[in-house]
């Protein structure tokens, strides 16, 4: 083969992956455009499920659009609604993501009186066995409640310190530590907005 049929196979190859490299890109295009809108939708639809079941009594959910930034600023709040029935507010629900001993997205409620209605992961991904017990249904503490269960009904207003205001996983002391400074930023923020207090 001479020196210009060379060249041109070489440019036909180019050319050639060129092409399936452009096919490619078109086709992940395509599909990420058809995907994305029903992921999208997806974790709003997760996100209303556990607003629901942290705050059972509301019929209604407002996102506020201007709160207050957590004390603890290794914490960070996605999002504060205010939780309605019949038009009144009953309370509010918080979504708080941070790390535990890996890293936990949480949905808490709270009543207008300060009093957790509940809480929810939506994400947990520390240690199988040990931090994944916190959002283990089948996992009971010595109370006989649910990690996750044991802070509703508690006051926000009283903090929530692993081995004090609320019981510790054995093992997992650091995902239980970090389930609690996450709490605490939730309501600590949600505290604020039912107060009537307004943010820049």
């Amino acid at each position: 083969m001479n020196q210009k049929n060379s060249v041109l196979e070489m440019f036909r190859l180019g050319l050639i992956l060129s092409l399936y490299a452009m096919a490619a890109c078109t086709v992940l295009a395509v599909v990420n455009n058809f995907t994305f809108a029903r992921i999208a939708q997806n974790r709003l639809n997760k996100a209303n499920a556990a607003m629901k079941t942290v705050i059972k009594e509301a019929d209604s959910f407002e996102p506020v659009t201007q709160f207050p930034s957590p004390s603890n600023q290794g914490v960070s709040i996605e999002g504060i609604y205010i939780a309605k029935q019949n038009g009144t507010v009953i309370g509010g629900v918080a979504q708080v993501s941070g790390a535990t001993y890996d890293r936990a997205v949480i949905m808490v409620g709270m009543k207008t009186d300060g009093t957790v209605s509940g809480l929810q992961f939506l994400e947990l991904t520390d240690s199988p066995g040990f931090g994944l017990k916190a959002n283990d249904p089948t996992f009971t503490l010595s109370s006989g409640k649910t990690f996750y269960g044991q802070f509703e009904g508690k006051n926000a207003r009283d903090g929530f310190v692993a081995g004090q205001t609320f019981d510790s996983i054995s093992g997992a002391t650091i995902t239980s530590v970090g389930v609690g400074g996450l709490v605490s930023a939730g309501t600590e923020c949600l505290l604020k907005v039912l107060d009537g207090q307004e943010f820049n």
